[in-house]
């Protein structure tokens, strides 16, 4: 299986490359498969299980580079857990990605990741430094999933004050070869700082640098294996009408999430379409229904984690498909911080489900286009306990919250301060992680 770049389609290169290297230094540019390849029907026929979705789906993708039983035993270990689907009507589900370690959709990309440049990483004598930028969630869940592998350390770049505090104590408590940066500026910023570093050909002379974010295509690939089994959930527990379509309901900022969905169609996933919900930072729907992009700087919302201004899987969706083609594929609205607590509330109220505010973009979402989309699937991204007092604000109830949540928030905060300059990052870049040292943990 080979990978191109959504800069230079003359790139090639095999899937551990990819892996590693997380974008294309040369260019700049994101890797994506030369081909998609499609499950076989009669597998998909045959109802299976999640982990061996995932399997066979990574198999398409690795190639021979990994051997089946290592494969197997990567996809085992990533997902001791699942995604359940929760029926809300006849016309309405929730896909419930939240129950890995850290409480949010991210640990199915990030657990496999892990994994998968472990297993690649075997042998080197250098450190591979993982740098990720995240807007809430995907910190954490990297670090948990990469929390002593030997061999690798993280760096995690967040925006000073404007995550959760729950999200943040995640974030900044980490030891040992996982460590964390909270940035004087916005998510847009935390990932600039990242993807120059990408770009800097000295400092990549002198260390070893891979990503971790939606950027990664090792990430976002294990994200389409939930689209595909919460599609053939639906459409074999015989509550949709025969003639119903099935469209996925995605929460987006990043936009890394929809394309893995866009990536599960084309492996054969039984979905006619998506939405594509947004809060106030809504580039994407602007581009929808005007033709020009045009990236700007995020704005602070209830549903912080999609607080991004320029996505940057944006370059994939458009080297998928055409504008045309997208439109056809795609709807897209976006949900202000009012009417995301008012589908909190009504959530609640209707279906006695609560909905953490990302979420609730996407039941908003649909209740907007449900008329005339057949059976929605929406994507519940986080627990809601995670923003515990944007629920409680909205329907009065606050969400009880995890163990493995409430754990957290006795540690001691070992996050340190940067600022929003590269020229200071790079120094620190290359005074803290020591050039073919071993990691220590």
């Amino acid at each position: 299986m080979m990978y191109t770049d959504t800069r230079d389609s003359s790139v090639r290169v095999d899937f551990k490359t990819a892996a590693l290297e997380g974008m294309n230094a040369k260019t700049g540019g994101l890797f994506v498969p030369a081909v998609y390849p499609a499950l076989n029907a009669d597998f998909l026929r045959a109802s299976p299980a999640f982990t061996e979705i995932a399997f066979e789906g990574a198999k398409l993708f690795t190639g021979d580079e990994i051997a089946d039983d290592a494969l197997r035993a990567i996809v085992q270990d990533a997902y001791p857990f699942c995604a359940p689907l929760v029926m809300l009507d006849e016309r309405s589900a929730v896909l419930e990605l939240f129950h890995g370690p850290t409480c949010a959709f991210k640990d199915f990309g990030a657990r496999f990741m892990a994994r998968v440049m472990a297993h690649f990483n075997r042998g080197e004598n250098a450190p591979l430094h993982i740098l990720v930028a995240t807007s809430g969630d995907t910190g954490s869940a990297v670090g948990s999933a990469f929390l002593n592998v030997p061999g690798i350390d993280v760096t995690i770049l967040f925006p000073k004050g404007k995550i959760s505090l729950l999200q943040e104590k995640q974030l900044s408590t980490f030891t040992g070869n996982v460590r964390s940066l909270r940035v004087d500026g916005t998510f847009d910023d935390c990932q600039k700082l990242v993807k120059t570093a990408f770009t800097d050909e000295q400092a990549r002379s002198l260390l070893r640098l891979s990503s971790a974010n939606s950027i990664n295509i090792s990430r976002l690939l294990p994200q389409s294996f939930y689209y595909i089994s919460a599609a053939l959930s639906v459409q074999n527990s015989g509550v949709m009408r025969n003639d119903a379509e099935i469209t996925a309901v995605v929460p987006s900022g990043n936009f890394g999430n929809l394309t893995s969905g866009l990536i599960a169609q084309k492996m054969g996933a039984p979905l006619a379409g998506f939405i594509a919900a947004t809060n106030a930072n809504k580039t994407v729907p602007d581009w929808l229904a005007s033709g020009k992009y045009e990236p700007r700087p995020s704005v602070q919302t209830l549903s912080n984690a999609m607080d991004v201004g320029a996505p940057s899987n944006f370059e994939r969706m458009t080297a998928m498909y055409s504008f045309e083609e997208i439109k056809r594929v795609i709807k897209a609205c976006w949900l202000s911080d009012q009417d995301t607590l008012a589908a909190i509330a009504q959530c609640r109220a209707s279906h006695d489900y609560l909905l953490d505010p990302h979420g609730a973009v996407g039941y908003g979402a649909w209740q907007r286009y449900k008329n005339g989309h057949g059976f929605g699937v929406i994507l519940e991204t986080a627990h809601a306990a995670k923003f515990g007092e944007t629920v409680q604000k909205a329907c009065g109830e606050k969400p009880e919250m995890p163990e493995r949540l409430s754990k957290v928030l006795a540690l001691p905060d070992t996050a340190a301060s940067m600022q929003n300059d590269y020229a200071v990052f790079r120094e620190w870049l290359l005074d803290t992680l020591e050039c073919g040292a071993e990691v220590a943990f």
